[in-house]
């Protein structure tokens, strides 16, 4: 009977830690994405704001070809820095909170939210005229 008990709670114990587990995903190394049409440097900082801001997104432009963007969801925070020229951008990790981030493995969301920007991105840039 005593067994009995032990394999329950020993088998409890080993679903809630999975459970645990399957918050997290390793952390999506982004490999940077071209952007639409061609464009200025500043068009592409204004592309950016306004794909960002769209998301929920606050953003902050730290000098030529580099805005910080800041996403704060309920008690979740993510910082991304987005490197960019003409052509190309990149978004990187800067830091987060609440979002268990281990140095390899991050709340499961977070892929999600980035991708969502660099697709926000990259549509954005489509969408402005080219001058």
């Amino acid at each position: 009977m005593m067994n009995r008990r032990h394999l329950a709670a020993g088998l409890l114990l080993g679903a809630a830690g999975l459970g645990a587990c399957a918050r997290g995903a390793p952390i999506t190394r982004q490999t940077g994405a071209e952007f639409l049409g061609r464009g200025t440097l500043a068009q592409r900082a204004e592309q950016i704001r306004a794909a960002a801001a769209g998301l929920g997104w606050a953003t902050d432009q730290r000098g030529p070809g580099l805005t910080r963007a800041i996403l704060n969801l309920r008690t979740h925070q993510a910082v991304v820095d987005i490197t960019y020229d003409p052509q190309r951008f990149l978004v990187s990790y800067v830091s987060s909170a609440n979002l268990d981030y281990d140095g390899t493995n991050i709340h499961r969301n977070y892929n999600a939210w980035i991708q969502n920007l660099q697709n926000a991105i990259i549509a954005q840039s489509g969408n402005a005229p080219v001058r």
